[in-house]
Order: structure tokens, then sequence, then C-alpha cells
């Protein structure tokens, strides 16, 4: 099978000029991705706007995760030294417009339930740069007690705490936090904001629908905004494209959330914080003041320091069974694993870096 899935382009902005100038230049600020709403409050609070109030708008508004497991579950996790202090997030996009159980609070509570967009967030204990490192959901993988199968499987065969049990072991690495946002509440983030701009590579037309998207500088909203960013059925190489085109929109979102027009205005901030506080979802140990407090680690990590990149594929291939699936790089696996367990994903990065 054809392997140019593999040389995607990434988004990914260069810790220092090794990496290359020209791709400073071009990369945007990403923050952590699907948590950018959580920018903007570790922002506001670390400058003094309206703390208390805003604490408690984002804790009784956001949701909460269980991350409980088995005995069975809990013995299987990676061991994390006591002196490393780094950090690995886990960071989900959820669709929850298909749910057989449209009153589920959570991803452990409903069946059917999916995610259309994984990464995974290392912060190294230096707190000196961010990486992010996207995973395709079709990644055929051996998901604990089910054999193998797509990575996106595990949260209907087990909901968070076993898809966060599927990533753990395939790279021997601790998660230390889950953080995640419900799709619609990227129509309400591009409603609040006014509309995003981003900058979109083709034109196409969403599948099914009327919303024509043209090639260049467009701006996005409400319903055009959700639909441009799950769509993936009128592209070629599908979910690689809705991977982009959710890095473009959260980029551009973020630009325009962090921009002195908005963080100065302490009323937009708070009316963003209370539009989009009810589609985010975090574990019980991941609350305002410890966002907060971690923003405040990263106060000095700036667009250069922030790393964006696709975790490498073998390429595509049919499933025994017929489905549609995205090989894992076993020696990427590897060396990635390897990398977060010794808090040197810089170094791995350096000696494989992902192509323009």
């Amino acid at each position: 099978m054809s392997t140019d899935r593999q040389r995607e382009p990434s988004e990914f902005t260069s810790r220092s000029a090794r990496y290359g100038a020209q791709r400073r230049r071009k990369r945007r600020i990403q923050a952590v991705i699907l948590s950018a709403v959580a920018v903007v409050l570790v922002a506001a609070l670390g400058a003094g706007y309206y703390v208390f109030s805003l604490t408690n708008k984002f804790n009784t508004q956001s949701k909460t995760v269980s991350l409980a497991m088995t005995p069975e579950q809990e013995r299987a996790r990676p061991v994390k030294d006591p002196d490393d202090g780094s950090m690995n997030i886990l960071l989900l996009g959820v669709d929850h417009s298909d749910e057989a159980d449209q009153g589920a609070d959570s991803l452990t509570e409903a069946a059917g339930q999916r995610s259309d967009s994984m990464m995974l967030v290392h912060i190294p204990e230096a707190r000196d740069e961010v990486f992010i490192m996207s995973i395709v959901r079709d990644t055929w993988i051996e998901i604990p007690g089910y054999g193998m199968n797509k990575l996106n499987a595990a949260v209907a065969l087990g909901g968070v705490p076993l898809l966060m049990q599927t990533i753990e072991g395939t790279f021997d690495t601790k998660i230390d936090h889950v953080a995640m946002i419900d799709f619609e509440g990227f129509r309400e983030l591009s409603t609040a904001l006014g509309g995003v701009e981003v900058d979109n590579d083709f034109a196409f037309t969403a599948h099914g629908t009327e919303y024509f998207y043209p090639q260049g500088r467009i701006v996005l909203e409400g319903d055009r905004a959700l639909r441009f960013v799950r769509e993936r059925k009128s592209f070629t190489d599908g979910d690689y494209q809705r991977v982009r085109n959710q890095r473009k929109f959260i980029a551009a979102a973020v630009d325009q959330l962090l921009a002195p027009g908005t963080l100065t205005n302490p009323a937009k901030v708070y009316s963003l914080v209370d539009t989009v506080s009810p589609y985010l979802t975090f574990d019980e140990s991941l609350d305002a003041a410890t966002i907060v407090g971690l923003g405040m680690q990263l106060k000095n990590v700036s667009a250069e320091n922030l790393v964006m990149f696709t975790m490498p594929t073998a390429g595509s291939a049919t499933s025994a069974d017929g489905q549609s699936i995205e090989l894992a790089s076993e020696l990427a696996v590897a060396q990635i694993g390897s990398a977060l367990q010794n808090d040197t994903m810089a170094d791995y990065l350096e000696q494989n870096p992902p192509p323009d």
C-alpha cells in the first residue's frame, strides 16, 4: 500500500532555528488543541481578571469524566517515576450527534459514542515547550481485552478509561489527564468570536449539504464552522484533511482569543467562558485551578515552543473483516514511546522532523 499519508504536511511549529526559520514563520499559535477556552481562562486568570467569578463559572459549567479503571486495568498501567515531572494529556474531540443515549454525561456512560480527534500532549518537566501529537482514529492497534481493532473502537468498547489504557499500553507511558470538547463547541466558539477566519486549502462542498467552502481566506461561523471541522467525506485522504482543518480552525480561534482586544475585555472573556464551558469535559483532577497553575508554569512558552505533528503510520490497508485501516509504524511507536518515557521528545523530533 502507498505510504503517501505518512508524508502529509503537518502544522509543525519548530522550537528553535534548527527546526527552520521558515517553519516558525508559517506556524501560528497552536496552543493546547481542543482546550482553546482553557487557554483564554489561563491567560485571563493569570492577568487577574475576575478570578473567582471565572473559575466558578468554568468549574460549574464544564463537565467531568471519571477515569476509574477496574483493578486489572490499574495493575496493567505503566508506572510513572515519582521524579518524572513531565505531563501527558490526552485531548479528544467528541461527537455526540449520533449517540444512542442522548442523556449520557460522559463517554463512559453511553454506547456508540466516538472520538473524531485524538491528540496526545506532552509537556516536558522543564515546561519550556509543548508537544502535540495527533493520532489518526483509524490506526489499527491492540485494544486490551478485545484484540486488534481501530483505535477509535476503544471508546465504544470501554469509554475513556479503555482508550487511555490502549494508548498507555501502546507507548508504555502513563497519561496524567484527559480533556475533551464536544464538536458542538466549535460552533458556539465561532459564533461567540463573531466568526473565525481560516486559510482553506482547496475548494469543496461538504458532503450531503449545500455548504460550499472556496479556496483561500474564508470566515467560518455557526453551523458552517461545525461542518468544516467535521467534514471528511469530501477529501481523498479523509481523516488526514479533517485533522488539518481542525488544526486550522483552532489555531485561528486561539489567535483571536489571545488577541489584545479579547484579553483586555473582561466582559468578552467572561462571555466566551460562559458560552463554551458547557462543551468542555475534564477528568476530575483537572479543574480551573489546576489549569491556571499549569498555565503559569508555561507562561514563557510562545508559538515558537509549540510543536505539532501527526504520529507516523505505515500506510493504509484493509483488515480481515473489511475495514479500511491505517497501519501503525512499529518503529515510530517505539521511538515515540521512548521519547515520552525519557522526556526526550525534542530529540526525537530533531532526529525525525515532521515533513513540511
